[in-house]
Formats: C-alpha cells, sequence, structure tokens
C-alpha cells in the first residue's frame, strides 16, 4: 500500500501505519500521519484532510513561522497543539554547495533531540492519549523536524531502526515540489545548497548512531532525557499498533 496520501498543496502527507514491530505487530494504518505545513490547507485539500478523522494535530513548527506562513485551520473535529522542537534557528537554503548533508543535518538533530526534550515529551504524551481520532504531527517541509519524531515513535514502537531510517528516505518524493514551493516563496533569491529538501538515509542513520553513541541507544536516550517510562511507550504501543497475532 503507498502511504502517501494525495494532495494538491501538500506535498509531503503519509500515514506511518504498516510498519512491523519485534514482536510481530504492526504499526495501525489510519492511526498517525506526518505531513508538511497544514498551514497550506483548503478548499478541497481541507475536505480531504477532514474526511481522515483527524483529531489531533502537532505543529511542530516556531511561533514565528506559524504567523508567518499560518497554521491548520481551526476545526471542531481536532486540538491543535505548537510544541516548538527546534530552539536553534538555521537556514537551509543559504547553506554552500561543499556542505555535506548527512553530517551537517544529522548534527541539527542531535541539537533538537537535546534541547526540545521538553517538547518531544508532550508530543509522545499527546501522541499517546487514548482516542478514536488519528493524530497528524508535521513541521514546514514535514522532513526534519518531523523525521525525527517519526523515527523517535517508531522506535519506540519496536520497529526496526532500518524501516524508521527508510520512512525518512521517503521525503525524496516530495524533494521537487518542495524546491519548487520554495522558489515560489522566495522571489530573487538563490537556492544555493543542492541538498534542500532531501533526505538522504545517511541523515537519519547518522543522527540514531550519534543518540546510541552519547547514551547507549534510542531507547536509553528516551528514558534518560525524555523520561520515558514502560506505561508511556504501554501507552504508545495500545493507540497506535494492531494487537499481536495469536498462533
Amino acid at each position: 500500500m503507498d502511504r502517501h496520501l494525495t494532495f494538491e498543496r501538500l506535498h509531503n502527507f503519509r500515514d506511518l501505519g504498516g510498519y512491523p514491530t519485534r514482536d510481530g505487530a504492526a504499526v495501525r494504518w489510519g492511526r498517525l500521519y506526518r505531513s508538511d505545513s497544514l498551514g497550506k490547507l483548503a478548499g478541497a485539500d481541507l475536505d480531504r484532510f477532514l474526511e481522515l478523522g483527524v483529531g489531533t494535530v502537532i505543529d511542530l513548527r516556531y511561533p514565528w513561522e506559524i504567523e508567518a506562513a499560518g497554521r491548520a485551520p481551526e476545526h471542531p473535529s481536532y486540538t491543535w497543539h505548537n510544541l516548538s522542537v527546534e530552539h536553534r534557528p538555521y537556514d537551509q537554503a543559504a547553506l554552500g554547495p561543499d556542505v555535506a548533508a548527512g553530517p551537517y543535518l544529522a548534527e541539527r538533530y542531535l541539537e533538537v533531540a537535546h534541547d526540545g526534550a521538553a517538547e518531544l515529551r508532550r508530543a509522545l504524551d499527546v501522541i499517546a492519549e487514548p482516542g478514536e481520532g488519528a493524530v497528524v504531527f508535521h513541521c514546514a517541509s514535514g522532513k526534519d523536524r518531523t523525521g525525527l519524531l517519526a523515527a523517535l515513535v517508531l522506535i519506540l514502537l519496536g520497529v526496526e531502526e532500518d524501516d524508521a531510517v527508510e520512512d525518512f528516505t521517503l521525503t525524496g518524493r516530495a524533494t521537487a515540489r518542495l524546491v519548487a514551493d520554495w522558489k515560489a516563496g522566495h522571489p530573487g533569491r538563490a537556492l544555493t545548497w543542492p541538498g534542500y529538501g532531501t533526505a538522504p538515509a545517511d541523515v537519519m542513520r547518522r543522527f540514531l548512531d550519534g543518540l546510541t553513541r552519547r547514551h547507549g541507544s534510542v531507547h536509553a536516550y528516551a528514558a534518560e532525557v525524555l523520561g520515558v517510562d514502560d506505561d508511556l511507550v504501554t501507552a504508545l504501543r495500545r493507540r497506535l499498533l494492531e494487537p499481536v497475532p495469536v498462533p
């Protein structure tokens, strides 16, 4: 099943369902979505979005980004949370062509993983809250901040790290449209970084390896830095996983 959902203005909206866990369960389809900015929702795109039965939206952007580009339209069917996980702004589009995506972005992700510990923990708590409505989380392009949180949730659920890395790379299908959006929104500015909008596996692999070097494992990072305990993992699994099949 293709996990990408088609919208006119959203380029990187996809379902995190279907990934298997090490104990034989699987992430439920239609329960957890990741996306680029929902501030672009309008018209038929908004109708399509509402049909998904979303009950919770988590916006990972800075408040100033939301003020400039808009937030998800207010609607009684879902609650909206702004949890700005990144604390050190940087401009990817202005980077030079000599900047390698893997090392550079992995370091930025490690900053977010530690600077934004409180917001990441709150995001996990919100995702784990009981309810029938789906959850969608997003940033601007649905790649970096969104990719970090997606990998963290999948790994805490028991999904293999290789699958979390593969999920990250799927943004590559949206790269051309993300670049076109940036150029349309910045007339007269040159896009100097070839890595803009790309999602090579090396980025996520380096990030996860960095967490492991510092903390012993991704799970140890989550416990030590985010305060994730067995109760939260159990709540995430209850909310997001299909039950393990009975032999």
